[in-house]
């Protein structure tokens, strides 16, 4: 089972500074246990710009509207992402407990299964 793990937006992960060295050294340990457990492929574990550098392309019929960042509702975007293979959402879930926090504050991580080719059919 696939599953993109999802790192939800903070206040703080929308300001546009460089990230802290100690908290990306302490992630990046935390991927290369996923890639050794063989949950992920390497250098796929991606952290996102904040929203202000960032574009929108609204859909409305034929007509496309281009919005530029920053998004409001910090809460409901994405910093970053991880794809991992696992054997159920579970193990998905004992590995997210295992990741250090993302953010300096407060923070969740969404996981969300993938479709696969059988799903669609």
């Amino acid at each position: 089972m696939r599953v993109m793990v999802i790192v939800k937006a903070t206040e703080d992960s929308e300001i546009p500074l460089p990230p802290n060295p100690e908290a990306m050294a302490e992630m990046g340990r935390f991927n290369q246990q996923l890639v050794a457990a063989g949950i992920m492929p390497p250098d796929t574990g991606i952290g996102l710009k904040p929203s202000s550098q960032g574009k929108r392309v609204a859909f409305d019929g034929a007509d496309r509207t281009v919005i530029d960042g920053p998004f409001p509702a910090t809460r409901e975007l994405v910093a970053g992402f991880w794809i991992w293979t696992v054997k159920d959402i579970d193990e998905a879930v004992t590995w997210v407990k295992r990741c250090p926090n993302p953010m300096p504050g407060p923070s969740e991580i969404e996981i969300r299964p993938l479709y696969e080719p059988e799903d669609l059919e």
